[in-house]
C-alpha cells in the first residue's frame, strides 16, 4: 500500500490509495506463478489428486494439443493448457512454478495430463489432507525436491454466538476486500469460533489489515501455522444396496435416497458429477473408488463391489454427512 501523503487533501489521498491498491492486485494477479524454495515441513500433499508427487515416465515429445485431447472435462481445457505450458517451461528452464488454487475438476485433469510429460515433476498441495482446492507446483525433478512453501493459513475470529455465519458469508467478506477466488483455498467453518482459511502467502498481510467484518460481526485475523489447522476427517455413513447394474442412475438414486426419474432429471440439469466431472448420460458405469456428487445433496463414494449368486451387484455406498 502506498503511504498517505501528508498535506494532500483527504480526497486526493484516498484516490492515491485506491490507485495503489488496484495496481497491487493487478500485479498480484500476474504473479500466479513464482519460484519458491521450501523450508516448511508441515506443507502437506493434497490426496484428492492421484499421483501427487511423481517423476514422469511418459514418452518424450508429447504435444500439448495431443494431451489436451485426453481431457475428459472440456470446460477445463483452457486452464489445463496453461498449466501444461507452464510445466514444460519450468522443466526446460529448470525452475519451479506454481498455480493458483484450482477447483477439483481442473486439479484432477491437470495432474493426469502433466503426468504424461517427460522430465516434469508435479506436486499438489491444499494445506491439509482433505483439501479440495489445491495448488500445483511443477518443475524439473532435480529442482522440485521438496514440497514448496506455497500455502498459508489464517484464523478469522469474532463473536459468532448470536449471529452464525455461513461459508458464503466468509467467502463474500474476503472477496469483498478485492481478492480474487483463485487466491483462496478451502474455508473451514469453526462455528462460534469463526473460520480458518487457506490463502496464497503473499496476501496474508493484506487480508489481516483489510478484513474487518463478516456479515455484521466484527472480526480479527491472524496467521497460524498449517499444523494448527483444526480440521476433522469427514463424517460418513456406510450401507449396502443390491442393484441389477452399476449405472450411475441406479447407484446414485440408492445412495441419495431419491427416485431414478428424479436422478435422471438432475443428470439432465448438469447437477450430477462423477469424480468432479459432470455426467452426461444415466448409463455411465461406476466402479469402486468413484465419487458421485449431486448439487445440493452432498457426496457419495462407491465402496466394495461384489457379485451375487443371482447375477446382481452388492455395492457398499459411503455417504458423506
Amino acid at each position: 500500500m502506498a503511504a498517505t501523503c501528508y498535506g494532500m487533501p483527504r480526497c486526493l489521498s484516498k484516490a492515491a490509495q485506491a490507485f495503489a491498491f488496484s495496481t497491487f492486485l493487478r500485479c498480484n494477479a500476474e504473479l500466479s506463478f513464482r519460484r519458491t524454495i521450501s523450508s516448511d515441513p508441515f506443507t502437506v500433499s493434497c490426496p484428492s489428486a492421484s499421483g501427487i508427487s511423481q517423476r514422469v515416465q511418459a514418452l518424450k515429445g508429447q504435444e500439448v494439443d495431443v494431451l489436451l485431447g485426453e481431457v475428459k472435462e472440456k470446460s477445463t481445457i483452457k486452464e489445463v493448457k496453461h498449466i501444461l505450458e507452464m510445466a514444460q517451461r519450468a522443466s526446460s528452464r529448470r525452475e519451479v512454478l506454481h498455480t493458483n488454487f484450482l477447483t477439483p475438476p481442473v486439479l484432477k485433469e491437470s495432474m493426469e495430463v502433466v503426468g504424461k510429460l517427460s522430465g516434469v515433476k508435479a506436486i499438489a498441495q491444499g494445506g491439509y489432507p482433505q483439501a479440495e482446492r489445491c495448488r500445483i507446483s511443477v518443475g524439473h525433478p532435480e529442482e522440485l525436491t521438496s514440497d514448496p512453501d506455497i500455502i498459508a493459513a489464517l484464523s478469522i475470529t469474532g463473536n459468532f454466538q448470536f449471529e452464525p455465519c455461513s461459508h458464503g458469508d466468509f467467502l463474500g467478506a474476503i472477496l469483498g476486500t478485492g481478492i480474487t477466488r483463485e487466491k483462496l483455498g478451502d474455508i473451514m467453518l469453526k462455528g462460534e469460533q469463526g473460520a480458518q482459511i487457506l490463502i496464497v502467502p503473499e496476501l496474508v498481510d493484506y487480508v489481516i489489515s483489510s478484513l474487518g467484518k463478516v456479515g455484521n460481526v466484527p472480526v480479527s485475523c491472524s496467521k497460524i501455522p498449517l499444523i494448527s489447522l483444526d480440521y476433522e476427517p469427514p463424517r460418513t455413513k456406510s450401507f449396502k444396496t443390491i442393484e441389477a447394474s452399476l449405472r450411475v442412475d441406479a447407484l446414485a438414486s440408492a445412495g441419495f435416497k431419491i427416485s431414478r426419474s428424479k436422478l435422471v432429471d438432475l443428470i439432465s440439469d448438469g447437477a450430477v458429477r462423477v469424480n468432479w466431472i459432470p455426467v452426461t448420460t444415466k448409463g455411465a458405469t461406476l466402479k469402486s473408488g468413484d465419487t458421485v456428487s449431486v448439487s445440493g445433496r452432498g457426496r457419495l463414494k462407491i465402496g466394495e463391489i461384489n457379485s451375487t449368486k443371482k447375477g446382481k451387484f452388492a455395492v457398499e455406498l459411503i455417504r458423506y454427512l
